[in-house]
């Protein structure tokens, strides 16, 4: 017998003459790189391996789909097991293929498999226990105990070639979840902002000021994607409340609440140009002299710093504002089409619209405020809620955004088979339709507008909710350098798409405003402000006016008159 020191893994190796596992054919050695497996136990790999994959990379990007199992520890040896199949050890004096022994996988899989099978997963095939050798048989193999030590059993029956062993690099990781790099370690009691990570929990340690998972062009390249997008919805909004403030009497009900929506998200990104022009590290990141190095770490659990809380209530509060009017737009909609109601009719009841598009979400803010929980985003650089609670994130967050979009598509449906419902018997009476067709179309497009976004901000959100458990126990429980975590967690174009959505529907919302009679509108405000302008404006071609009429039905609302009849005295 021969020992020598080795990792926390042991391997064991039995030599017999004779090899009728994998290829025959001399084997070049090259340094391990996929991330999972640098720390197994031997540092030298070839490639390609029995699975046929040419480079490391190929590797890497099968191999860590396991990588959820292995942090749960489902079995000791899974990890061992995969590694030496995926990137087999290769030993410069003995370049011939060396395969994990039976052992080993009937002792992963008898760990993983039951766990795998609650999900409705088996064991893959290409690592059937059955194909490999045992312990003992005419096979040389690995094995995997608990010693300190690397064994080497040889017999030679006949001349063989030598096999030396080499002293594996001690191990650098204890894979024990604690507060390590990037992860910042703070103390709680010197600190009004903190943060407990999910992985473990590690209390008393923070994220790091920006997302450790995204190089550092790709956060350039958040700011720049950010700061475009938030620049143009507040053109947008801008655009169109100031056409609603010069011409108030052109936005009656139904269609009125499109333009407290667009205000809403004039706010949204008022608040984002504000975490644009302060800085990521200025709104969502803090610094003590008890981090060490005076190290930025990420808010949590806070009502400030004031700017912080600034951002918060503008992107919070503005947001779910807007999604309630979202409701009352659909839900006007509906008393228009479907019940037949006029537009002074539906106004009576406007006072009832803004108590609940505005104190619904100022009691969900005061309720986050009390609870302290702001919190900062990682990616953005704003500060929001369930950046790191995930049941704020469900509770404050993703639950009323699904329950809004349902709602406001329920009655947008039921107008919408009132509307075909008003065309059949129109068309029936020898009418045209084609206003009735045109104001079809337009509600159509900007209900697409607003839905296609809002679920798509949703299905991010469930996305991230459902990993981000993991990619935090990544951050805590691995022993991965920066630059290998990056690529491992989060999907960089799932998020850039969830703000892009985020603020695309205010840049949208300003569809219903594109008509002649808004170049009208503005025409008579300037005239009336610069009366000398007048004499040499050039009065717009008759054709938008024409098209301002098939598009809106008639001056007042966007909804022909004929159509809804009913007494304002009927409905107050």
């Amino acid at each position: 017998m021969i020992h020598c020191v080795a990792s926390t893994t042991a391997v064991l190796l039995l030599l017999v003459p004779g090899l009728t596992f994998g290829a025959s054919k001399d084997l070049v050695c090259e340094p391990i790189t996929v991330p999972m497996c640098k720390d197994i136990g031997y540092n030298l790999t070839y490639m390609p391996n029995q699975f046929n994959h040419d480079t490391q990379e190929e590797v890497g990007l099968e191999v860590h789909q396991f990588w959820p199992l292995v942090r749960i520890r489902c079995s000791p040896d899974l990890l061992f097991f995969l590694c030496s199949m995926y990137t087999p050890i290769c030993l410069p004096d003995y370049r011939k293929p060396l395969p994990p022994c039976r052992s080993v996988c009937e002792r992963a899989k008898q760990g993983c498999s039951p766990l795998m099978s609650q999900y409705g997963f088996e064991w893959p095939e290409r690592m059937s226990c059955e194909k490999l050798p045992q312990l003992g048989d005419e096979v040389l193999c690995m094995d995997q105990n608990n010693t300190e030590s690397t064994t080497l059993a040889s017999t030679f029956p006949k001349p063989t070639p030598k096999v030396q062993t080499r002293t594996l690099s001690p191990h650098q990781c204890d894979r024990e979840c604690r507060c390590r790099a990037p992860l910042v370690p703070i103390k709680r009691e010197s600190l009004t902002s903190y943060h407990h990570t999910h992985a473990g929990p590690v209390p008393n340690c923070a994220q790091p000021c920006h997302q450790p998972f995204f190089s550092a062009d790709e956060r350039a390249f958040t700011s720049l994607w950010i700061g475009l997008w938030s620049l143009l919805c507040f053109i947008s909004t801008l655009t169109t409340v100031a056409t609603f403030l010069i011409d108030m009497e052109r936005f009656q009900y139904p269609e009125r609440p499109i333009i407290f929506l667009a205000g809403c998200y004039l706010f949204v990104s008022l608040g984002y140009i504000i975490r644009l022009v302060a800085g990521h590290e200025q709104v969502a990141c803090g610094s003590s002299s008890s981090v060490h190095e005076d190290q930025l770490y990420l808010l949590y659990d806070t009502t400030g710093p004031a700017l912080c809380t600034l951002v918060f209530l503008l992107v919070y509060f503005f947001g779910m504002a807007s999604s309630i009017w979202w409701v009352v737009l659909s839900f006007t909609w509906f008393l228009a089409a479907g019940l037949k109601w006029g537009s002074e009719a539906i106004a009576g009841y406007a006072q009832y619209f803004h108590l609940a598009a505005w104190l619904i979400p100022s009691l969900k803010t005061i309720i986050i405020l009390a609870m302290s929980s702001v919190d900062a985003d990682p990616v953005a650089g704003i500060c929001y809620v369930g950046n790191q609670s995930l049941e704020s994130l469900r509770g404050f967050v993703l639950a009323p955004l699904v329950v809004y979009l349902f709602t406001g598509s329920f009655f947008l449906l039921a107008g919408f088979i009132s509307l075909f419902r008003i065309r059949s018997i129109i068309k029936q009476g020898g009418t045209k339709t084609d206003k009735l067709e045109r104001l079809m179309i337009r509600i159509g497009l900007f209900t697409v507008l607003y839905t296609v976004p809002a679920t798509v901000v949703v299905a991010c959100l469930v996305y991230e909710q459902h990993y981000r458990p993991g990619w935090e126990e990544t951050l805590a429980c691995s022993c991965l350098t920066e630059q290998q975590l990056l690529g491992m967690g989060p999907d960089y174009a799932i998020f850039m798409l969830k703000y892009f959505m985020c603020l695309v529907v205010g840049i949208t919302s300003g569809v219903w405003i594109w008509s002649g009679k808004t170049l009208e509108s503005w025409r008579r405000f300037v005239a009336h402000c610069c009366p000398c302008w007048l004499q040499t404006a050039t009065a717009p071609p008759s054709m938008y006016s024409e098209a301002s009429t098939a598009l809106t039905g008639h001056t007042g609302t966007g909804l022909t008159a004929g159509f809804y009849h009913k007494s304002v005295s009927s409905h107050i």
